[in-house]
């Protein structure tokens, strides 16, 4: 599974038992304290193993750090990497780094999986049931925080979303049996929803009363604050969204909002959604039931 698929990553196999799961992911600061910048960086990485369904092994460092960065930032920067890694069970072993006028930091992620439990985009089927397993909005909060103008509160509950490992959540999702499987990143749930439905030859229904928002998002929203990746998600996927009336302006963005380190997006048969709800919940985890899988194509947002 490589260039043929818009999937998360790359899945070789090696023998009928064995395949590895491939990826990489690296960008710069989204927030100021440099310990939750590598945290978030190196979940957000490791995420798209997890939207494979499979399981992180190792990882590498990938650092472009300025000549002049204290020694002691470059540090909590690669603690903070690290330590998600081995949340995760997981081992960095080693990585590159070069000197760079702008920070970025990242990991190249080696999972494993067996070649018969690969999850993809593709496989839902009408009726499915679609969850969603974290809020939405990290990319207006981080903004709102640039331009100083984000409430503190409303910033950490973001950088705690950001920096859950969406490890467990797959695991359940396997499970479960989930027909389909991807994260949300930077095509907002409204682009990898597009991604699940063109994939799968089907539509997506999406409750917008039923999505999760980050505390903060739709009033930062509302003022206008967005990412530049907003114009580009609408420009590539608005043409395939239809709203219902009466959606505000906010939690239109809010939709189209790129997120950094989202959850997970999945179809499930209708006879599981149950299932699930329990599974999350035993396992004191949170996941919502935005909508399903309906014949025809694109995405319908309703109330």
């Amino acid at each position: 599974m490589g260039l043929e698929a818009p999937d998360d990553a790359t899945v070789y196999r090696i023998n009928a038992r064995q395949a590895v799961v491939l990826t990489v992911d690296f960008f710069p600061p989204i927030v100021d304290d440099p310990y939750d910048y590598g945290a978030i960086a190196a979940a957000n990485a490791m995420s798209d193993v997890y939207a494979m369904g499979g399981e992180v092994a190792l990882a590498l460092n990938l650092a472009a750090f300025p000549a002049d960065l204290p020694s002691r930032v470059i540090g909590e920067i690669l603690r903070g990497g690290a330590e998600k890694v081995a949340e995760a069970g997981a081992v960095i072993a080693g990585g590159h780094t070069v000197i760079d006028n702008e920070p970025k930091y990242g990991l190249s992620v080696l999972g494993l999986i067996h070649p018969k439990q690969v999850l993809t985009k593709a496989g839902a089927r009408p009726g499915d049931a679609v969850f969603l397993t974290k809020p939405l909005g990290t990319g207006i909060i981080t903004s709102a925080s640039k331009a100083r103008r984000a409430r503190q509160s409303h910033l950490e509950a973001a950088v705690e979303s950001m920096k859950a490992l969406n490890r467990h959540p797959s695991h359940i999702v396997r499970e479960v049996g989930a027909r389909c499987l991807t994260d949300i990143t930077g095509f907002g749930l409204l682009g990898h929803a597009c991604e699940m439905a063109d994939a799968g030859g089907v539509g997506l229904r999406i409750r917008v009363g039923a999505v999760p928002v980050l505390p903060g998002a739709r009033e930062y929203a509302a003022q206008g604050i967005v990412t530049g990746g907003d114009a580009r998600n609408r420009e590539h996927f608005g043409a395939k969204v239809r709203f219902a009336d009466g959606i505000d302006r906010a939690t239109n963005r809010v939709l189209f909002d790129p997120q950094t380190s989202g959850g997970l997006l999945f179809a499930v048969p209708p006879e599981r959604a149950a299932d699930v709800e329990q599974q999350f919940a035993a396992s004191g985890l949170a996941v919502w039931h935005i909508g399903e899988a309906i014949e025809g194509e694109g995405i319908e947002v309703v109330p």
